[in-house]
This record gives C-alpha cells, structure tokens and sequence, in this order.
C-alpha cells in the first residue's frame, strides 16, 4: 500500500507539470536536475557547431579616435605616390637642380655632367641642408607617433610645423600676400597660415632666387664669349664657330676659380635656416 500511494503521488506530480517542462522528481520521491542538452537542445547544438565566436564591443569609445591600419596603409601608399612632387617643391631640391643646369648650360656643354649626375648632387645636398628639419620632424612627431603619445593627426600637425617654417624662411612677402589674397584670406598671422598658401608662395620664390643667381652665373661666362667672338672678328675668322674656341677658356676660368666649391657653398649659403 505505501508503494502504491508513492506512485500515485508521483503520477499526479508529473501531470500537474506543463507540457514540455523537465521532471523533476523521480518515482522514488528525490528530486533530479536535467542534463544540460535536455534542459537547452539549441543551445548545446550552437556551441558544439560554432565553438569560436566573435564579440564586439565600445570600450574606449570616450578616448580620441585613431585611424585604422587599412586607412594608415592607404595613406602611406598615397604619401609614397607624392613623395617625388613633395621634395621637388616643398624642399631646397627645386633651386639647387635648376642653378646647377644653369652652370652647366653657360659652360656650354649640355652634357657633362649628365643630368644622373645633376639630380643625384642636387638630392644629397637637399639632403644636407634639410637635415636639421628631418631631425625636428623625427623627434617631434614620428617617434612620440611609434611609442603611442600621441595619435595620428597629431603626429601629421606636428610634422608640418618644422617644414612650415622651412618654407617660409625661404618665402618672400610679396608672394605670400599674392596667394593670400588670390585666396580671398583677411589678414593672418604667419603662424596661421595655410599649407595651400604656403606652398605656392615657396614655389614661386624659389623660382625666382634660381634664376636670380642663374643670371649671376651666366655673367663671367658670356663675357669670354664677347671677347673670344671680337677676337675672331678681327683676325677674319667669321666662318670660326665662337663656342669652339671659347669652351677651353669657360673650361680653364671655371677651374681655376674653383667653381664647383664656389657654387655648392652659395648654395648651401643661400638659405635660411
């Protein structure tokens, strides 16, 4: 009779559970859990089927926003496209190449020294001269950039700064008023000024010393070729090409003066630093 009214008790137990719940009580009277895939079939199915999963979250969201890697790579690739126009204008690369063809052509030999020759002198001496505004730009920006002091815009604003105040040493006022108000700018301060204008004005000033000093260059050279020319006048010798007979004095003044050391030193002498 016990045994009996046991299992009535718990047949009436289990009906009075909804449809679809576990049992929890077992014929003897003692409760049981569920096993886990019982007790969640999905969830165990999901688990066993993704075991690696993904999260997603907005930690540090309040911190400054920092580019991507996909981002610094496309930007790296695109600075690495405007490398050449960047040195060719934002440098002393522009007036060292353009006095240095200049010596060449008064010479009077278009092809010695080769313009491999010319290109490679004018990089090494841009090099040179630009070495203390690379020292700034490294210890200002680049390197506080790899250690993570600062983020990347920053890095970008303070790596403008040096070769900002490059340029402007270089500049005339005259330029820089023209672009200002080519603009349509109010009157700036020199320390706000725009790289859209700054550039521009450098550019043109740097054109313009070039060939101030190309002229210059040009001086000593063509009076050989007056004298060389009035000299075959008047002997008769009309036929006489003049550039034949004064390459060799160009040639012997050009070296005993020195020139390439002359040259080089007003070169690197002519600007600002």
């Amino acid at each position: 009779m016990a045994v009996l009214s046991g299992s009535t008790a718990w047949a009436q137990s289990t009906l009075a559970q909804p449809a679809g719940a576990p049992s929890l009580a077992s014929p003897s009277g003692m409760l049981t859990a569920p096993p886990p895939s019982a007790a969640n079939p999905t969830a165990a199915a999901s688990e066993s089927a993704n075991p690696l999963r993904l999260s997603i979250n907005l930690e540090g969201a309040s911190q400054p926003a920092q580019m991507t890697v996909g981002v610094q790579i496309v930007l790296l690739m695109t600075l690495l496209s405007v490398a050449p126009s960047l040195v060719l204008l934002m440098t002393s690369f522009a007036r060292i190449v353009i006095v240095l063809g200049f010596v060449r052509t008064a010479l009077g030999v278009p092809s010695a020294p080769s313009n491999q020759i010319i290109v490679g002198l004018a990089l090494f001496l841009t090099f040179f001269i630009m070495g203390p505004v690379f020292d700034r730009v490294n210890n200002e920006a680049l390197q506080p950039y790899f250690a993570g002091s600062i983020d990347s815009n920053t890095a970008l604003e303070r790596a403008s700064l040096p070769l900002k105040d490059f340029m402007l040493k270089q500049t005339r006022t005259r330029d820089l008023e023209y672009f200002l108000q080519l603009g349509g700018f109010g009157p700036t301060a020199v320390k706000d000024l725009p790289m859209r204008v700054v550039i521009p004005a450098f550019v043109i000033s740097e054109l313009q010393t070039a060939f101030q000093m190309g002229f210059l260059l040009f001086l000593p050279f063509l009076i050989i070729d007056f004298l060389v020319s009035s000299v075959l006048m008047s002997l008769g010798m009309m036929m006489m090409p003049p550039n034949v007979v004064s390459l060799p004095f160009k040639l012997l003044l050009f070296v005993l003066v020195d020139g390439w050391h002359l040259i080089v030193k007003s070169l690197v002498q002519s600007f600002t630093l």
